[in-house]
């Protein structure tokens, strides 16, 4: 008997796409397979995968393998979504400072601003609780 199908984890890109061209047509497929399983709940491991402790918890990088580039996507595993960071071409051994500060920036932002919201929607709530 088959097992009922989970529900997918939204993807929220907060920076990045996935697109032929830059990514090749075989590029682009993996890196959608791989989103996919993450999505469905499944936690890869190397080679797909690496942490990414250095950005921050919950924090890691797929690793794509193209015709001309390997690609990286970094991205955050929420409770509630999978948070796309970046997506870039990596020529370098480490990953570049760059793309380390911008992603942590854009989860500063990304926890600010759900802080914010839950907040707001906490007074909501209250308010029309009543007497």
């Amino acid at each position: 008997m088959a097992e009922p199908e989970r529900p997918r984890k939204p993807l929220v890109w907060l920076e990045g796409e996935i697109k032929t061209p830059p990514f090749s047509a075989e590029g682009r497929v993996e890196a959608g397979t791989l989103l996919r399983q993450l999505q469905e709940g499944e936690l890869l491991g190397l080679p797909q995968s690496r942490p990414m402790p250095s950005i921050g918890v919950r924090c890691h990088e797929l690793r794509i393998r193209d015709e001309r580039h390997n690609w990286r996507i970094i991205y955050r595993l929420d409770s509630s979504a999978i948070l796309i960071l970046d997506v870039f071409a990596k020529t370098t051994q480490q990953t570049p400072k760059s793309v380390i500060e911008n992603c942590q920036r854009r989860l500063r932002h990304f926890d600010q601003a759900a802080a914010a919201a839950a907040k707001e929607k906490k007074h909501e709530q209250g308010k029309t609780k009543g007497p």
